[in-house]
């Protein structure tokens, strides 16, 4: 069964979406400096409240489920963790990211007891709470990132940490804050670990910045997407050696583990797809939209248009036969969790939220164990 939802009157590009732990609620970004809180009001959303702390186009949200604290992040340079009162309404506090370009990207650690942000700046920003003065600071890793970084995705020690940036590159670093925490334990990725400290870095070989990153459930499987359409995969216990997959879709912006071996992608082409791996390749498992109507296969692009000219389509023919009518930006699981995921929900370009039940999948993907 899938859910569909628009938010709202208007129309408007969902940048990304976080929901709360009981997904009862969930907070979105309308490609605006405001964020909006939506409440599950039976087989529709109530809006709750509207966070407009930020000057422009907020970037990133998280929220972290225990703590019931949101983070947010903007093009204007700035981050909020907004806690909620006895009102029921958030109060920001601002977080000195110290940064002079962007904040991209967001994201709560684990134990939620500091969070990640990525920048145009070529730096990543870990911030904490510091009890003495009451506020949030942030300590940097710099060196040797390049560009800037798009997507993060904590390890599940709560130390590592993942990071995409547009010079191609995806690298493992340290993210250990001994103010707040305990010497970590050693992990397959290293020992060493002070803050800043580089684990692994990988290249896309076909090229094209790096959209998204995502650390499996274990922490020693990552996979990324970049601008070439390519999926690439690195499994710590193997090695350092990159599987890729090049595939025939459009440059995907978004993926996640759903199982220890499968995960979702989707992006420019509108669908999420499922994939696995199992030790030595990556494998293609099949669509979760299958609501397409009929395939254009074997009919050259200049006959495709010739016969829609010829036959004078209506312009509402020209929908694309998937849920999605633009490209998908964000993927959340809302049920599970990334050792065995049992729905997701993606929003994109279209002002969609479609929520998606991996319990009725095709039977092209039945044989994998999610």
């Amino acid at each position: 069964m899938t859910e569909k939802y628009f938010f709202g009157g208007n129309v408007a590009p969902i940048t990304c979406h976080a929901w709360n732990k009981d997904r009862s609620q969930i907070a979105i970004s309308p490609n605006n400096h405001e964020v909006h809180i939506y409440e599950r009001d039976g087989n529709d959303w109530k809006l709750m409240d509207v966070l407009n702390q930020h000057d422009l186009r907020v970037m990133g949200i998280d929220w972290a489920p225990n703590t019931n604290r949101i983070v947010t992040c903007s093009v204007d340079r700035n981050a909020y963790v907004w806690t909620q009162g006895e009102d029921k309404k958030w109060k920001p506090a601002l977080v000195l990211l110290r940064i002079n370009r962007a904040a991209t990207c967001v994201k709560w650690s684990p134990e939620e007891n500091k969070f990640a942000c990525g920048s145009g700046a070529r730096l990543i920003s870990v911030c904490y709470f510091e009890e003495e003065n009451d506020w949030w600071v942030s300590k940097h890793i710099k060196k040797p990132i390049r560009s800037t970084v798009t997507s993060l995705d904590w390890h599940p020690n709560n130390v590592l940490i993942v990071a995409g940036s547009t010079d191609y590159k995806v690298r493992v670093f340290s993210a250990y804050i001994k103010d707040i925490e305990q010497q970590p334990s050693s992990t397959p990725w290293g020992k060493k670990m002070p803050l800043g400290q580089m684990m692994a870095e990988f290249k896309s070989s076909y090229g094209g910045w790096v959209h998204s990153v995502n650390f499996s459930a274990d922490g020693n499987r990552i996979c990324w997407l970049g601008h070439d359409s390519a999926i690439n995969l690195v499994d710590i216990n193997i090695g350092l050696n990159v599987f890729r997959l090049k595939t025939e879709f459009l440059p995907f912006l978004s993926c996640i583990w759903i199982s220890p071996t499968a995960f979702i992608v989707a992006g420019h082409s509108c669908v999420p797809l499922v994939y696995s791996f199992d030790g030595t390749n990556i494998i293609f498992n099949g669509k979760l939209d299958q609501s397409q109507k009929r395939e254009a296969g074997g009919i050259s692009a200049m006959r495709h248009f010739q016969s829609l000219d010829r036959n004078s389509r209506l312009e509402n023919d020209t929908a694309l036969n998937y849920i999605h009518q633009n490209a998908i930006s964000w993927i959340s699981i809302v049920s599970g969790n990334k050792s065995g995921a049992k729905k997701v929900s993606t929003s994109g370009l279209d002002g969609q939220l479609v929520i998606w039940d991996l319990n009725t999948l095709t039977r092209a993907m039945q044989n994998l164990k999610i």
